[in-house]
């Protein structure tokens, strides 16, 4: 039992260590506001015209209770709001990419788009 226990910790921890700052702060912060049933935040700067090991550019899935009854506007401007300090010029996000969905929406599509390609940026 231990040895399975030290296993999974050191897993974690792996995990942990290639999680970059901001992306495991946009984790905890939207954790502590949504409770969420599902949650990804997804590290998308690697395919914008930004320096490697960035993190500027993120995408989140976010399924919660607490979206129900609210309009999908309503819902961004939640998660936009608990996100508020990782954004420029406080912070070092740029763009963010919210999919904000009910556990009742979620059970019945479970499918995220994908982003689309980076079109911008300066290539110095």
């Amino acid at each position: 039992f231990f040895l399975c226990m030290l296993r999974a910790v050191r897993s974690l921890s792996s995990l942990t260590r290639r999680m970059g700052e901001v992306e495991a702060r946009i984790q905890t912060k939207l954790t502590e506001v949504f409770s969420p049933e599902h949650l990804e935040v997804l590290n998308e700067s690697s395919g914008h015209n930004v320096p490697k090991g960035s993190e500027t550019h993120f995408k989140v899935i976010v399924v919660s209770k607490q979206f129900e009854g609210k309009p999908l506007l309503e819902r961004h401007r939640l998660v936009n709001a608990a996100l508020e300090d990782e954004f420029q010029p406080k912070g070092t996000v740029h763009a963010l990419s919210i999919n904000s969905k009910t556990p009742e929406q979620w059970e019945k599509n479970s499918t995220v788009g994908k982003s689309p390609p980076c079109l911008g940026g300066s290539k110095a």
